[in-house]
């Protein structure tokens, strides 16, 4: 008896320990760490669907693997379903493909559903009749960043409203200068309150802010009333002002000192003075407002500012020919030719001549000769652009007649057109003498003797 109450009594207590001892067990077999091979496969595959995904809807492949990089954690973190929502959205909203890569690359947040399908329906509220896709795009992007609700873009277009410009400058305000949700509406008024002591006002000034947004982003203190006093300082009337600004209102861009840099480099140029009459030909305010243009650009190719300056007073025709040709002749040199952009310190005469009769033609030249091994040594930007039209037909295109129709002038197949119609020459051939008798008896005798 003692015997079996024992044996029960233990079975009773396995019994009682039993749940006990499978808790522990379970609790044991989850603290186990999860296999990091099996961890990275699953990274790896998430990576891959993401990348697809992103590939379908033009992406390009090369950006890939820098983007995933950057922002693995918040693209792993979200779900792939929505991810895919969220750029059937954004293609919605018809932005381009270049800037629509650009927005995804620079703000990763815009992919998050909730926030676009708030803002899908936010642009529909603002009353605008218009949204351009860019202007989408740059609102999208503030608004990620800052935390702006469409409540808050709303009101910032209730103020530009009651100031009274158009539908068109305030999509154009948001489209450029996105940063206008940020102010409060004192700020707003004491900029255009400014703009209109100038005096702008009306449609000029409904020009300039659908023109030139940014200018809501300068202070009135620190920035717009020391540039307009220095451009007065210099000797411009306030009517002169008033219509450049108006012509364009870039020109409130400029840093103070700018434009006194600028007219300084003009009247130092040395050139002829045909090229002079040309770059002061809109007058010295325009002149000096094209100098800073060239170097602004000069200074976003890579060069500093001493360097571009340096660029266009060794070659003042550069001021002459418009931006957009002064944009192709960098872009083609620095694309097409392969050249660094400061090799423009050296040739500075390269962005003053003529792209299609000059640049374009002797390149042409140049790679014809050298995928045929014509060339004994390198040709570099100083030889190409340096020498005259007719030494470099002599030196690279006359040995070689193959070359002739790429340079132009001097080619055999080029009809050179007449100064006068066919035939004009007989009318103006003096008419011979009427000869007598006796004048070929004479001469008879004169060959006699």
């Amino acid at each position: 008896m003692v015997v079996r109450l024992t044996t029960r009594t233990s079975l009773r207590h396995l019994k009682k320990q039993a749940p006990f001892s499978s808790n522990q067990t379970y609790r044991y077999f989850s603290t186990i760490p999860i296999n990091p091979r099996f961890s990275q496969q699953s990274h790896y595959r998430n990576q891959i669907s993401i990348a697809h995904l992103l590939q379908r809807y033009g992406f390009p492949s090369s950006l890939l693997h820098s983007f995933l990089s950057k922002n693995s954690r918040f693209l792993l973190q979200s779900n792939l379903n929505d991810m895919e929502k969220s750029l059937g959205i954004l293609f919605s909203f018809q932005i381009p493909q270049k800037e629509l890569v650009s927005l995804v690359c620079e703000c990763p947040g815009v992919l998050d559903c909730d926030f676009l399908k708030k803002w899908e329906m936010g642009f529909a509220q603002l009353g605008l009749s218009r949204v351009s896709p860019l202007m989408i795009k740059s609102v999208l992007e503030h608004s990620r960043r800052f935390e702006i609700n469409p409540d808050g873009v709303m009101k910032t277009l209730e103020v530009l409203r009651g100031l009274g410009f158009s539908e068109g400058s305030l999509s154009r305000v948001l489209e450029g200068f996105p940063g206008v949700t940020l102010m409060n509406e004192r700020e707003i008024r004491r900029r255009i309150e400014f703009l209109m002591e100038i005096p702008i006002s009306g449609d000029e000034l409904d020009w300039v802010l659908r023109c030139f947004p940014e200018v809501l982003g300068f202070g009135v203190e620190d920035r717009l009333k020391p540039l307009v006093s220095e451009f007065k300082a210099v000797g411009f009337s306030n009517d002169l002002i008033r219509r450049e600004i108006g012509r364009d209102p870039r020109i409130l861009s400029m840093e103070l000192g700018e434009l006194s840099r600028c007219l300084e480099l003009l009247r130092t140029l040395k050139c002829r003075e045909a090229i002079k009459e040309k770059i002061f030909s809109e007058g010295e305010f325009r002149a000096g407002f094209e100098v800073k243009l060239r170097v602004d650009y000069f200074c976003r190719q890579g060069l500093t500012r001493r360097e571009a300056f340096e660029v266009l007073w060794k070659e003042p025709r550069s001021i002459i020919y418009k931006m957009e040709d002064i944009e192709k002749k960098v872009e083609f040199l620095v694309n097409r030719m392969n050249f660094n952009v400061r090799c423009l310190l050296d040739v500075p005469e390269y962005v003053g001549v003529n792209f299609d009769k000059q640049i374009v033609p002797r390149f042409n030249v140049i790679e014809y000769l050298r995928s045929k091994d014509g060339l004994g040594s390198q040709v570099g930007l100083r030889a190409l652009i340096k020498p005259s039209r007719l030494k470099f037909y002599n030196l690279f295109v006359k040995p070689y007649p193959e070359c002739e129709k790429f340079f132009g002038r001097y080619s055999g197949d080029v009809e050179v057109k007449s100064r006068h119609p066919v035939g004009l020459w007989k009318l103006f051939k003096p008419q011979s003498p009427p000869t007598s008798k006796e004048d070929v008896k004479n001469m008879k005798l004169f060959m006699e003797s």
